[in-house]
């Protein structure tokens, strides 16, 4: 049985299995600590049955204004050894209620590496899509572009959001 809610401090140390893959973006300390300040119920990690492993976690946040006021997902990511269980679209699900029941955002954004190819295939079933290409957003050894990939929400009645944009954008370019 897996239980969802929102993320502590002591998950932090719990991550381990979860966050030492090469699938996986991790970040500093500072980085998880401000998200838990923030946007606490943005934050859920998924539980597995003795409450002491943590299966997976999204980590979000609300931003924008006006009709590009929206959820953005920092993080998703599930432990090698539970994955193929459904639990990523679990976790996604759980994100995007949050964002239509407590933010009333118009939609839902991610930034995936353009080379993962098997993370874009996922999330297109989950009904996202490829809005625009960000050159060179990840840096460091592995520097790459991303998809910037969204799906409506029911605010967003025509899904004006989704409309993909015709040129490649910087990532000083970004809204937010």
């Amino acid at each position: 049985m897996t239980t969802l809610r929102e993320a502590t401090m002591n998950d932090l140390l719990k991550f381990n299995n979860v966050n030492l893959d090469v699938l996986t973006e991790t970040y500093n300390m500072s980085f998880y600590y401000h998200y838990l300040s923030k946007w606490p119920e943005s934050f859920t990690v998924a539980e597995g049955p003795n409450n002491n492993s943590i299966m997976g976690y999204v980590l979000g946040k609300a931003e924008g204004d006006d009709k590009l006021w929206h959820g953005h997902v920092s993080a998703v990511t599930v432990a090698p050894s539970y994955r193929r269980l459904g639990l990523a679209k679990t976790l996604m699900d759980d994100f995007e209620n949050l964002c239509v029941n407590t933010y009333q955002a118009h939609f839902v954004d991610l930034f995936v590496r353009s080379s993962n190819h098997l993370a874009q295939e996922m999330y297109e079933k989950f009904g996202y899509s490829k809005y625009r290409r960000v050159l060179g957003y990840y840096s460091g050894e592995s520097a790459e572009d991303a998809l910037d990939m969204r799906k409506a929400l029911p605010r967003d009645k025509n899904k004006e959001s989704e409309i993909p944009l015709d040129h490649d954008v910087h990532p000083h370019e970004l809204e937010w």
